[in-house]
């Protein structure tokens, strides 16, 4: 059964990003996120990234994207509002996006941040 679609006020939604998402901004009535690329290669990697994830959840976020960025945009529009399912999905959103396996240590080091030729994520 599907939890109850509670939408947020713009105070709730404030508080919340500062507390868990603060990459991410409220405007307009929706949460976005920008993440900027290295070219296009990234910028595709990304979008897929999020397509996969939003298929996923089935929850989908409006997606803009350009040669070196993706703009995310969340709400959910029964609701008309920003509820849980958005947050959820901001959530994991951030974490696969900018997960960097070379900081955590361990086997996996993570792309080269200084060729350009391998160069992916912009990470904040």
């Amino acid at each position: 059964m599907a939890a109850e679609e509670r939408a947020y006020s713009p105070e709730e939604i404030t508080a919340r990003l500062a507390a868990e998402l603060p990459h991410w901004r409220l405007e307009n009535g929706w949460i976005r996120r920008k993440f900027k690329t290295h070219g296009w290669k990234g910028t595709l990697m990304v979008v897929n990234t999020v397509g996969h994830l939003a298929e996923a959840a089935w929850h989908h976020p409006d997606i803009a994207a350009s040669y070196a960025w993706v703009e995310v945009k969340l709400m959910t529009h029964t609701a008309k509002g920003v509820t849980d399912k958005d947050f959820e999905l901001a959530r994991k959103i951030e974490d696969v996006v900018s997960w960097r396996p070379g900081k955590e240590g361990g086997a996996l080091e993570g792309t080269p941040e200084t060729d350009q030729r391998f160069a992916y994520i912009k990470y904040d």
